[in-house]
């Protein structure tokens, strides 16, 4: 018996793929199983192929046996098997992979199909084993071969014994190092625990060896070890199973299971795809946000299956950002997996599956809306401002997907409605969908500037979420309504009576308003004759895109951006204090100033922002005091 090299390249790629193609180790248990369940399923299109080959699903299985004495691990399978040539041709060349060859020339049938299309992941096994060795035995062939390898040095074949057809891969698990711990795939709960993860859904039994104890006999109170075979794997994932024979139970028993959360989802989606792409999935709705979710450290994803074998705990690409709450999976078929199963090309089919998962989630979230209103306002409560941050992402790129399934506090229905609900009822003769900005309802109530379109009948959104008023200019307009601010300059309210007296009155008092702007320089870019308030003495309105809500939130950021507002000071004409103002004006100037910084300071608190100097402030209500 000579040792066969491998070839240059092939010895090259095996070097690479230990060292670095496979980012886990535990990975080539899920490799080695997948080929098994490959080598069963080709047996499986004989028997289709051939009425003298008779396949009874019970004789097929897969099975894991770990010697901690021995340091061995044995993945065993009751498949085609190989023959010295196809051992030769699959195992000595690296990356010719007979399960592709196979595939090509026999379609699936019967929702069959071949996992293995590379031929790589065998290789995986030395990543933990010093020696790998192949018994295998082939359909029809008498004669079974041994194919061993210490790794890329090279590999022998010879005749072997075996009784039964099928492959027979047996380990020799390294030692262990300062940095990795070999031991661990020699672990009953470890390899079962690696199989739960990756090939719980692979279709024939995986078996093994399971240790437990019973009551030894003759001695009371003493037990003796025993091992006991069991399945260790699903088989039959939930999503390949018919809707109508699901309950709500099961598929909350599987979010469960899964450990998607630890709250119960607030609603799932179970999607059946056959057409340009043909993949499954199941989808979760949480109702809690997760803790992390607001966070760097939290991972978007879905888990990706391939023919229910697990490729990818979370792949974050079948799911855009503001959809990065939902849970589930997704299993294709139709996935292009290059040179290993954790490498998944960003092709066509990822893209379809992606975007129709995006409509779904849209579909259901609308249809929560719709339907069961309660489930969606505790929705919305938790991840309300992820849509948001949608909204506003990307230069408004999502604003259509995204700005009906958003909600807002209303003045008029006292909770949280619809743009579309706020339309609904707007007056003919109203022009803009108005809002006011602030930190809680409590506080937008109060402020000066709403008294006006609340006098009108108008309905104001309140936003109370630093996001809110960003995203909203990314919108910009709904159903041809534009969004306009209470604190904006112009209210896009009808003159009447009223508004031509403030005209009137800005003119009269034109020396006056010019003074306090000259007081004020830089703090304001103008005083003026208000036309919107009522019963409170002074506001602060603002000119151009930025307002004072978004001037706060933008200095409170990390890197503090030194942005101003263009803020107008508004003066109740109507008002007592006005007269003070205009009496000052007229006999003295220190106490025009005096009046002026009192004002533009009440002002600033009514709006939550820091007076800039407090001590000054405080003096300035003594004076007026004494």
């Amino acid at each position: 018996m000579s040792k066969k090299e491998f070839k240059a390249e092939s010895k090259r790629l095996l070097e690479m793929m230990i060292n670095s193609i496979y980012t886990q180790r535990e990975i080539f248990l899920r490799e080695l199983i997948s080929n098994a369940s490959d080598a069963i399923d080709k047996i499986y299109y004989k028997a289709l192929a051939d009425d003298s080959l008779v396949f009874n699903k019970e004789d097929y299985f897969i099975k894991v046996t770990a010697d901690k004495d021995s340091r061995t691990l044995t993945i065993s399978d009751t498949g085609i098997g190989m023959t010295q040539e196809e051992l030769e041709n699959n195992l000595g060349i690296i990356a010719n992979s007979g399960s592709f060859a196979f595939k090509k020339d026999n379609e699936a049938k019967d929702g069959h199909n071949i996992i293995g299309q590379f031929g790589v992941g065998f290789y995986s096994a030395f990543m933990v084993a010093e020696d790998v060795t192949v018994i295998s035995k082939a359909l029809g062939s008498d004669q079974a071969y041994k194919w061993e390898s210490q790794g890329a040095d090279g590999y022998t074949i010879e005749p072997a014994e075996k009784d039964s057809v099928g492959t027979e891969i047996t380990l020799k698990i390294k030692a262990n190092t300062e940095e990795e711990n070999y031991d661990e795939f020699l672990e009953e709960y470890r390899l079962k625990s690696i199989i739960k993860k990756y090939s719980d859904f692979i279709r024939f039994p995986i078996k093994m060896d399971i240790t437990g104890s019973k009551p030894k006999e003759g001695s009371e109170g003493e037990f003796e070890e025993t091992k006991e075979e069991q399945t260790v794997n699903s088989m039959v994932p939930i999503w390949r199973k018919n809707k109508s024979e699901l309950t709500e139970e099961d598929y909350t028993n599987f979010y469960n299971e899964k450990r998607y959360g630890f709250d119960k989802p607030l609603k799932h989606i179970h999607i059946s795809a056959d057409g340009a792409v043909v993949y499954n999935a199941i989808l979760f709705i949480p109702e809690n946000t997760p803790f992390d979710y607001y966070t760097k450290e939290y991972e978007k994803g879905l888990e990706l299956y391939s023919n229910g074998v697990l490729i990818m705990n979370k792949c974050a690409d079948l799911l855009p950002d503001y959809f990065s709450f939902v849970k589930g999976m997704v299993d294709s078929e139709n996935l292009s997996l290059n040179i290993s199963r954790e490498l998944l090309q960003h092709d066509r089919q990822l893209t379809l599956i992606a975007k129709n998962i995006k409509n779904k989630i849209k579909s259901q979230l609308l249809s929560l809306l719709k339907d069961e209103r309660e489930k969606y306002e505790t929705f919305y409560k938790s991840f309300g401002r992820q849509l948001k941050f949608g909204v506003y992402n990307d230069y408004g790129m999502e604003k259509e997907t995204l700005q009906d399934l958003l909600m807002f506090y209303s003045s008029k229905e006292k909770k949280q409605v619809t743009l579309a609900e706020y339309v609904e009822r707007m007056p003919e003769e109203q022009k803009y969908i108005y809002y006011a900005s602030g930190e809680s309802v409590e506080r937008i109530e109060k402020l000066p500037q709403t008294e006006l379109v609340l006098d009108k009948g108008y309905e104001i959104l309140y936003f109370t979420d630093d996001i809110d008023e960003f995203a909203i200019k990314m919108i910009m307009s709904y159903k041809e309504k534009e969004f306009k601010n209470v604190s904006s300059g112009d209210l896009g309210i009808e003159e009447d009576a009223a508004d031509k007296q403030s005209e009137e009155e800005q003119n009269e008092n034109k020396d006056l308003f010019e003074a306090m702007q000259g007081i004020l320089a830089g703090k304001v870019k103008a005083v003026k004759a208000s036309k919107r308030l009522k019963s409170h003495p002074v506001c602060l309105s603002t000119e151009g895109e930025l307002t004072i809500e978004m001037e706060k939130i933008l200095k409170a950021m990390p890197n503090g951006q030194e942005v101003q507002a263009d803020k107008v000071l508004e003066i109740n004409v109507n008002h007592d204090v006005f007269k003070s103002l205009k009496a000052a004006a007229d006999s003295d100037k220190e106490k025009l100033s005096l009046y002026t910084n009192l004002l533009y300071n009440q002002a600033l608190l009514i709006e939550g922002l820091q007076v800039n100097d407090p001590v000054q402030f405080t003096n300035d209500i003594c004076k007026i005091m004494v």
